[in-house]
């Protein structure tokens, strides 16, 4: 850990955004959700947006579905997203999708920050908290204490046992690691692991630490109709303030 904080004192690494929008939207009725708008900008706009605006964010790479690649090109022209590098293709699970993004990175890229396209309220603020982590710690991720009381069920649909809330912490988006680590790690996760849709999780695998960088409840996924709604009143409560 020591090498990481010395190093980023010195230098600001070379940070690339690996942005996965290539999901079916299964759940939004057969529409896109990363073409909806929210107020009016399309949610992979938002999420363009953000680390356009980041000042720790070097590059941008977005990985879609084959059909929507000049569609979000004509987006980031549209939005004047500056640090667009590559649009590419994603693969049959995200895990692929993440691969296949990774890969079209910079040469000069130290560090990538995975993110959901789907998560449009995500801040610069958010993405640089989370980069400064990583860039002392290796590997970070935004996560947000779990509020609710969670149960471990059996199949047969009885509690096996109710984990400790205060240390439960719900995921969000960005992760971001050191790119030489993760790409090891990504490839041994691919012959250890059936499938994963948590990037930390194969830093995990490879015995590395992860630093949980605190988020914000608004940093949601839009994975139904309502969420639209939802994310609509939380960007207005935000701007009120």
């Amino acid at each position: 850990m020591e090498e990481y904080f010395e190093a980023s004192l010195f230098s600001k690494p070379f940070l690339s955004a690996v942005i996965v929008a290539a999901g079916s939207s299964a759940r939004m009725g057969g529409e896109d959700k990363i073409f909806l708008p929210i107020s009016g900008v399309p949610v992979i706009a938002r999420s363009l947006l953000a680390y356009e605006n980041c000042d720790d964010v070097s590059e941008i790479v977005v990985v879609t579905r084959e059909a929507s690649i000049e569609k979000i090109k004509a987006l980031a022209e549209e939005y004047a997203i500056k640090k667009l590098s590559a649009v590419v293709a994603g693969g049959a699970t995200r895990a692929e999708s993440v691969r296949n993004g990774v890969g079209a990175v910079s040469s000069e890229a130290a560090f990538a920050a995975i993110h959901d396209g789907a998560r449009p309220l995500i801040t610069p603020d958010d993405i640089s908290r989370c980069a400064h982590d990583a860039f002392r710690c290796g590997g970070a991720v935004l996560a947000v204490p779990v509020t609710d009381t969670i149960k471990y069920g059996k199949k047969n649909g009885f509690v096996e046992y109710t984990p400790a809330r205060e240390k439960l912490f719900a995921a969000q988006t960005p992760q971001i690691f050191d790119l030489e680590v993760y790409k090891s790690a990504m490839e041994r996760a691919f012959r250890e692991l059936s499938d994963w849709t948590d990037d930390s999780r194969i830093f995990e695998n490879d015995a590395r630490k992860v630093f949980l960088t605190p988020g914000k409840k608004y940093n949601i996924k839009i994975t139904s109709p309502e969420d639209i709604l939802i994310a609509e009143a939380l960007l207005k409560g935000r701007e009120e303030k």
